[in-house]
């Protein structure tokens, strides 16, 4: 049972899966949370915010409130993909391809990575951009059939659905703000995000 089935659906009887491991026989492997679940867990404790939606009605009520929320109304989005230019179109967004005036960046992603609450993208979204040098502020939109468990099965996701493969992937892992960086996170670009997640199975 998925996390968003538990979240939004009807109460289930009690299944192996909600039976506390240390009540489980000694011996008894861990249960594994569904992908979804672990994905939510691990993007959460990244710094991501998250929104989940049920219907596309629902994804446009969320991007109007993150636009309301930073007062972006009127500002510049950096956008690659032409796709999100429509399918918001009712926003009239203020697109640039000029970094240096863009408040915030729209795009998809590739992948949404289960085991370490990353998004894994690509040149598909950022083309030959690094990270640091894109926005400081990220809205991401993806679908529940993005999930995935690891890199690895992202890769070769992206291998099977391109003809051409991208260049440039990468993964978005660290959302804190700057204040929150130490020497492990050195190096890497940390980003305000978020995460506008659509039910399509």
């Amino acid at each position: 049972m998925s996390l968003f089935s538990k979240l939004f659906g009807k109460k289930s009887k009690k299944t192996e899966e909600h039976i506390p491991n240390q009540e489980r026989g000694k011996y008894m492997p861990e249960v594994k949370l569904p992908v979804d679940e672990r994905f939510t867990i691990n993007f959460k404790a990244n710094g991501g915010k998250f929104l989940y939606c049920e219907n596309f009605e629902e994804i446009q009520e969320s991007f109007n409130d993150i636009l309301k929320e930073n007062n972006w109304q009127n500002d510049k989005v950096f956008l690659f993909d032409q796709r999100l230019s429509e399918l918001f179109k009712g926003f009239d967004l203020n697109s640039t391809k000029n970094l240096s005036e863009s408040t915030y960046f729209l795009s998809t992603c590739e992948y949404l990575i289960s085991d370490d609450g990353s998004l894994l993208i690509s040149s598909n979204q950022i083309a030959e951009k690094k990270l640091i040098e894109l926005p400081d502020h990220f809205i991401i939109y993806a679908t529940t059939s993005q999930f995935v468990e690891t890199i690895g099965e992202g890769l070769k996701g992206i291998k099977a659905k391109s003809k051409v493969i991208p260049t440039n992937i990468t993964t978005i892992k660290n959302f804190k703000t700057a204040e929150d960086k130490d020497f492990l996170t050195y190096g890497s670009s940390s980003k305000n995000l978020y995460l506008l997640l659509l039910e399509d199975l």
